[in-house]
């Protein structure tokens, strides 16, 4: 971030660029000020871990206030983001946005047909900006360091030798004709049904909830598909959850990019009827490319 432009708010929603944009905070120079205005799952992660120094605005306004830079999340659970983008723009405050995902970029920066871009892009690896520049052609994108998945992957011990998986669950936002449940929902059972052809039959699962899932939603779930002895992961950060697992399986959330790095096994459970997984890195398995999945 530049020195010059302080102090910088913080604004966040999504718990992905949430968890970057703190991480980052927690990483910058003595004496920078910041302003934070966090709302949603990101509040949450803010509460449990707070940057010592910055100062938390009790509303958007408050947060805009006195800055001279703005750093925003994109995330979709709400227009928190896009609204400090507005006013932002319409105050001429310069301003960044973080991706912290590799797909839906156009979309992240839309509301009620309105598309407001900051200055710059913050991407944090090669995949994500090649999209960037592919989706905003002459943008600014500038690629920060991830410190927030650093600080994880730290945390995450050697896999063990049995066969342990960890669901990395997460809310679909986008419909799949012909099914008649969610998409999460029709993964996991994508997932249970083919557990045999990953060589996984038997093996102890557990599901970890995203942090914009509600209390209690895979419950039932559980109880009428679930293999005997599955149950939600409780553990108190990714970092504990993947250092129980040896695979980590899921649609195409950010945390599978974890245990990949963490050098889990790691699978995306989307079924052929959905659209392919959107996550760029390599050494992803896919289930349903594989010989006998159902």
């Amino acid at each position: 971030m530049d020195a010059s432009a302080d102090p910088t708010a913080v604004i966040c929603h999504d718990a992905g660029a949430a968890n970057i944009v703190i991480e980052a905070l927690r990483a910058a120079p003595p004496g920078r000020r910041f302003i934070v205005f966090m709302q949603g799952p990101a509040l949450g992660i803010w509460q449990r871990d707070p940057v010592p120094g910055a100062v938390v605005a009790d509303n958007l306004e408050e947060a805009l206030a006195t800055a001279r830079f703005i750093v925003t999340g994109t995330g979709w659970a709400s227009s928190l983001e896009h609204d400090a983008r507005v006013l932002a723009l319409l105050r001429g405050i310069p301003q960044a946005a973080v991706i912290d995902h590799w797909v839906n970029y156009r979309e992240r920066f839309e509301r009620g047909g309105i598309t407001v871009l900051p200055g710059e892009l913050w991407v944090t690896d090669a995949y994500a900006a090649a999209e960037a520049h592919k989706v905003f052609p002459g943008h600014d994108v500038r690629r920060i360091p991830n410190f927030y998945l650093r600080r994880t992957v730290e945390g995450i011990a050697s896999p063990p030798v049995a066969p342990r998986v960890l669901y990395l669950l997460e809310p679909l936002r986008y419909p799949w004709q012909g099914l008649s449940q969610p998409g999460e929902f029709e993964a996991l059972d994508f997932f249970v049904r083919n557990l045999a052809t990953l060589g996984l039959q038997g093996a102890p699962l557990r599901l970890r909830a995203h942090p914009s899932d509600p209390a209690g939603k895979y419950n039932t779930w559980i109880h009428q598909h679930a293999p005997p002895g599955t149950c939600m992961d409780t553990s108190p950060s990714l970092s504990a959850a993947l250092s129980w697992a040896s695979w980590a399986a899921g649609c195409e959330t950010m945390a599978l990019a974890v245990a990949l790095e963490a050098g889990r096994r790691v699978v995306s459970t989307l079924p052929p009827a959905a659209p392919p997984c959107r996550l760029p890195h390599e050494g992803i398995l896919h289930l349903r490319g594989m010989p006998g999945a159902t």
